[in-house]
């Protein structure tokens, strides 16, 4: 045999063969491993519910892989810090009262963040809408005292009939104010309460008209650079407090500050009946139209007495049904038997089951032919409507509304006024025409029982069970949350933004709620009366407001408020506009609660931190000092507060 064939044979063998293929192969992944390393990367350690199989045998399809990304050394994230839960729903997912807010940092009170930047931006969905705010102008001087919707010229103008009142209701203008209204000159600082239940500054109020009209009746007199109000009436000339002696006299049962919590006064001069009453334990709503006597509630308010511009004419006022457990008409004007007795009928539809009617006028002690005719027609509609008169002594005469429809399920067939409908809503009211009908009382005694003061404050009112709200079995609770919530949250504005320094007197709460803000007001000792606004694109709370000893009213606020210039000292709006974004522009809002603000006064806006920007823009350019807080729940929280001065 040959040597080559024997080289030949050994080139053959399958073990030379092996070696050569193995090494081939590793020289082949070497070259292709360093070829592809820098582009290749590895798939997420979290995959997709998808792309995971039970089946171990089983490979996925791999997706393209992302593009390459720098490499960062990774830590991980740090833990999140420890979060006190809030809230009203406990770990079983029951409602519960008892939890926690948090608290200020006093620290921050006075890190006051400011900026004249006019521009910023809207979040309207996906997109960002940029905007820009000028500064506002100052109105002209003549609309010092303007009301939007009563001083609407044009329209009133248009009016069919005046002969009903018809020109002192609400007649909106179209086009919203769009500057900012000027104080008289002069103006000063309001003198704090209680000493401006007796005196105020003229430069604040600069109207003499009731001065020449009504001085000899112990209403108002002036003196030197002041207002001194002797605290008479046109029928108690000899003052406020003999007057409400004598009707405790006549009427024991009254008992003013304890049965007796919530009063109107109608066609109320200075409001004088309502300053006395106060230190009675008796919040009194005083309410007037803008008439001649244009000033008169603008003179209440300055004087520290809840006040509200108001008429009866021919729609409903904006109280809810059985709202007071006294209304109280001295010498008011009013024609009670005109058009079957319209107007008594809606003084009935607020009058609380049980509840009196003060009347006080020429008909009840004067013997002249005409006015004893006005006196039987009185007394034929009074019992007409069950109410039975207890009392009639010198000039006052005191009738009580029945407790429950017994009285007029009685009545004879066909007699008049009817009854309302039983579909008819006694607690709608928001340009809702008066009825000329009687209306029910609820069949389950709702209104008429409850507690006494100061019990009923924080006991549930059975009418909570009436509202039209998503929640039923809860709802207790959610009031009593909605208390407990308000009462931490305002000590702690007590506490850090030192509110016992301010002298709050009068306050707006432009959404109400259930009352829980004014409650923890009363709490908490703060010498001041609330309105409590419920806004009609929510759910119509008032008469739970009402029912807990509170005052209140029914508004839209994408419409001007029934009010002066000038009449709070605190506003305060929680999650309000967040919600009315959707439906009005929110700079007309805000402008408005200017009009209404006191100089000197302040805003507290808590709502969404989404919209604090735009807000704290919208303040600026009012000329407001502005400012964004955390609240209780920490920087990191959805939610902040704007607070804002309104300068002197």
């Amino acid at each position: 045999m040959k040597l080559s064939d024997v080289g030949l044979d050994a080139v053959k063998t399958p073990r030379l063969v092996k070696v050569i293929a193995f090494a081939f192969i590793s020289i082949t992944t070497i070259f292709l491993f360093n070829h592809f390393s820098d582009s290749f990367s590895y798939p997420s350690l979290i995959s997709s519910p998808e792309a995971v199989q039970t089946n171990a045998t089983t490979v996925s399809a791999v997706s393209p892989s992302p593009p390459p990304r720098p490499h960062l050394k990774i830590s991980p994230p740090p833990l999140p810090p420890t979060v006190v839960r809030t809230g009203i729903i406990d770990e079983n997912g029951a409602m519960s009262d008892t939890f926690e807010i948090g608290g200020f940092d006093p620290g921050a009170v006075d890190e006051i963040k400011t900026g004249n930047s006019s521009s910023s931006s809207e979040v309207t969905g996906d997109s960002k809408v940029e905007f820009r705010i000028e500064k506002f102008s100052v109105c002209d001087k003549r609309k010092t005292d303007h009301i939007p919707c009563l001083d609407n010229e044009e329209e009133i103008k248009r009016l069919n009939s005046t002969d009903r009142g018809e020109n002192y209701e609400r007649h909106c203008p179209k086009e919203r104010l769009g500057c900012l209204i000027p104080p008289p000159d002069g103006y000063k600082k309001p003198i704090p309460w209680p000493q401006s239940r007796d005196k105020i500054w003229f430069n604040n109020v600069p109207h003499t008209r009731l001065v020449e009209d009504k001085g000899g009746q112990n209403w108002i007199r002036q003196e030197k650079d002041k207002f001194v109000f002797p605290g008479g009436g046109t029928q108690f000339i000899h003052g406020a407090d003999q007057y409400l002696d004598q009707i405790s006299q006549m009427v024991p049962g009254i008992t003013f500050g304890v049965r007796t919590r919530v009063a109107l006064d109608i066609g109320c001069g200075v409001a004088s009946f309502g300053a006395f009453l106060m230190q009675r334990n008796t919040t009194t709503l005083s309410v007037a139209p803008k008439d001649v006597h244009e000033n008169q509630i603008q003179f209440a308010l300055e004087r520290g007495v809840p006040a509200m511009v108001a008429v009866f004419a021919t729609r409903r006022l904006l109280y809810p049904s059985q709202a007071f457990e006294m209304i109280h008409c001295s010498r008011c004007r009013i024609n009670w038997t005109r058009d079957d007795g319209i107007l008594l009928l809606e003084a009935n539809r607020m009058l609380r089951a049980g509840g009196y009617f003060v009347w006080a006028a020429q008909p009840v002690y004067k013997h002249e032919d005409n006015l004893q005719e006005q006196w039987k027609e009185m007394v034929d509609l009074t019992n007409r409507i069950c109410w039975e008169l207890i009392k009639k002594e010198g000039y006052i005469a005191v009738w009580r509304k029945p407790l429950n429809n017994s009285c007029y399920n009685n009545r004879e067939a066909g007699a008049k006024p009817p009854l309302c409908r039983p579909d008819d809503d006694p607690d709608d009211v928001w340009y809702v025409d008066m009825k000329p009908c009687t209306t029910r009382l609820p069949e389950t005694g709702y209104g008429a029982n409850v507690s006494t003061w100061p019990a009923r404050l924080h006991d549930p009112p059975e009418r909570l069970q009436s509202i039209q709200m998503d929640a039923y079995i809860s709802r207790k609770e959610i009031m009593k949350a909605e208390s407990r919530f308000w009462f931490e949250t305002v000590e702690s504005y007590v506490r850090v933004f030192r509110w016992n320094e301010f002298k709050l007197r009068n306050v707006l709460d432009m959404k109400a709620g259930f009352g829980g803000f004014a409650a923890a007001l009363n709490d908490l000792g703060l010498d001041c009366w609330v309105m409590n606004v419920v806004p009609t694109s929510g759910f119509n709370t008032l008469p739970v407001i009402y029912d807990r000893g509170l005052v209140g009213t029914m508004h839209d606020w994408c419409e001007p408020f029934d009010t002066y210039p000038r009449t709070y000292d605190l506003i305060h709006a929680a999650f309000l506009l967040s919600n009315e974004k959707k439906r009005c522009n929110i700079t007309n809002i805000m402008v408005e609660m200017d009009r209404m603000l006191r100089p000197g006064g302040r805003v507290y806006i808590r709502d969404s931190l989404s919209l604090m920007d735009q807000l704290q823009k919208i303040a600026t350019a009012i000329g407001w000092r502005a400012g964004v807080h955390d609240t209780g729940e920490g920087p990191h929280a959805s939610v902040r507060i704007l607070i804002c001065d309104k300068g002197i």
